[in-house]
């Protein structure tokens, strides 16, 4: 990962969160597109997000889902 590249945390409609890395929220939208399958990429809403720092990582993994 380059400097360019950030993490951002997206809320999920079932409450979980999905973690997706990218040069900004857009691109990091689309990398989780070719991670995910389209079942569960309908449930990550994608207007809402938090940027998170990498040694935050951490705190945040009991909320992935």
């Amino acid at each position: 990962m380059t400097d360019t590249q950030k993490f951002y945390l997206f809320n999920m409609t079932n409450g979980k969160k999905k973690l997706g890395y990218g040069t900004d929220p857009d691109d990091a939208y689309y990398v989780l597109s070719l991670r995910l399958d389209k079942q569960e990429l309908a449930q990550v809403i994608k207007d809402e997000y938090t940027r998170l720092p990498q040694r935050d990582l951490q705190k945040v993994v009991k909320l992935l889902g």
